[in-house]
């Protein structure tokens, strides 16, 4: 690892002003789980690195917020995540992904912020927060913005954050009557990286649809969600003939890649598979 000078800053806005969008050699960090990775393998040696960590409790904390929904702060750890109340009483499903995100020390240090800001396809996180309808608001020298995750994440490791954006709180509505779920596959460990994510949140009357969201992710470039599945599975009863539909139209619509993990046709199968058992577990409740 090549040497590098550390900031510390201790205010947001003094965080920003550091972080020179004219120099890729100067990045924020935050719990470094992923980018110490980057740099001990050299693909990236930055000349200085801007900490994060004495910005304050602000924003690493986890509050409810009328009527059911909740305000993340950015620097909470993904092990507050796991184990807050207030997350297993509004957004169950996150508590329930968690123990299979990575392990547990990655957990302690690893934040919100930083998952979200890396841009990684192979996130457990982002599919489920695009399912939940979750936003970032983000802070940078020109003011700050509201940005839907699903908007957040533009490509393969990339994100729609200018180089001196920082994401400051993550916010995800009132769930309501929505039911969510997650299915990870792996041919590795529990908590290795998938070769599929597949994030279902649905509301229903009944066996009836009434709302939907279908999120890829792993098998993708990046987190996105499968509007036209969607359509096939809102208005429907959940039976075998309305999940062959969902589970061919999730098939078709997505946008397969090819890694270590599986071929784009084995990878498209397994969505064809899992987007349908997504949905039974969600609409019956069972995960």
């Amino acid at each position: 690892m090549t040497p590098f000078e550390l900031n510390e800053p201790a205010s947001l806005k003094e965080a920003i002003t550091l972080i020179d969008p004219d120099d890729p050699d100067v990045r924020p960090i935050a719990g470094g789980t992923a980018l110490m990775l980057m740099m001990k393998a050299g693909v990236f040696r930055p000349r200085r690195l801007v900490s994060l960590r004495k910005l304050g409790d602000k924003f690493a904390r986890i509050a409810a917020t009328p009527p059911g929904g909740l305000t993340i702060g950015a620097l909470t750890s993904l092990a507050a995540l796991e184990h807050s109340p207030e997350v297993a009483r509004h957004a169950p499903v996150i508590v329930r992904i968690m123990k299979r995100l990575s392990n547990v020390r990655v957990r302690n240090v690893a934040t919100v912020g930083g998952a979200l800001a890396h841009g990684d396809p192979h996130m457990d996180l982002p599919p489920v927060l695009i399912a939940l309808g979750a936003s970032v608001a983000i802070a940078g020298a020109s003011g700050e913005r509201l940005l839907a995750v699903e908007d957040l994440l533009t490509g393969y490791y990339e994100t729609a954050l200018a180089r001196n954006e920082l994401i400051t709180e993550l916010h995800i509505p009132a769930q309501g009557a929505m039911r969510a779920v997650y299915f990870k596959i792996t041919a590795g460990s529990a908590d290795d990286w998938p070769a599929l994510g597949v994030a279902v949140a649905l509301a229903a009357e009944g066996s009836r649809v009434t709302s939907a969201r279908i999120v890829v992710s792993a098998a993708t470039a990046k987190a996105t969600r499968l509007k036209t599945a969607e359509q096939a599975l809102i208005g429907a009863d959940v039976n075998d003939k309305t999940l062959e539909k969902v589970a061919e139209a999730a098939a078709v619509e997505a946008d397969i890649i090819a890694d270590l993990r599986g071929s784009a046709s084995y990878k498209r199968e397994l969505l064809r598979v899992y987007a349908a058992r997504a949905v039974r577990a969600a609409i019956s409740g069972v995960h």
